[in-house]
């Protein structure tokens, strides 16, 4: 009896009878995705160039969102790669360095949450920055005009 059920059963999956289980109706490769291309296809974006120009000469940007990060309002190309032992990005933003001229906007100072563990010693302000946090562009991003690949409306 139970070896009639099984052989029912596969019999019914494959002959059609027991539900949709194999469709004949194929979905073209640019339907599928956000994309109105292939996803075989790898688009290129269109070259642009950040805006800005030497820190200090143009005005703080909005942030996107309430506690956004600040974005950076100018160009870092001179400035990177940011490791823990070379941050040029804290000759001006530390709270200590204060590297800005005369006529220039004061930088945006890194907040105390930076020289914070927040894991470890919540409590415990230390004098430099803390485990990744050095890593200024992982959250801070340099303004570009640059055309979105997919139509966001976030």
């Amino acid at each position: 009896m139970k070896n009639k059920r099984i052989i029912f059963v596969i019999v019914a999956c494959f002959s059609g009878w027991g539900g949709q289980v194999w469709s004949a109706q194929s979905m073209a490769d640019h339907e599928m995705g956000l994309s109105n291309i292939s996803v075989f296809e790898t688009p290129t974006p269109k070259n642009f160039e950040y805006k800005g120009s030497m820190p200090g000469a143009d005005p703080v940007l909005p942030r996107a969102y309430p506690g956004a990060p600040p974005q950076i309002p100018h160009l870092i190309e001179m400035m990177t790669p940011i490791t823990a032992k070379l941050n040029y990005c804290l000759a001006c933003h530390d709270q200590k360095g204060k590297y800005f001229k005369k006529g220039q906007q004061q930088p945006t100072f890194t907040p105390p949450s930076h020289y914070t563990d927040l894991r470890h010693s919540p409590d415990k302000v230390s004098n430099k920055i803390i485990g990744a946090r050095y890593i200024c562009t992982q959250c801070h991003v340099p303004q570009a005009d640059a055309k979105p690949l997919v139509n966001n409306n976030f």
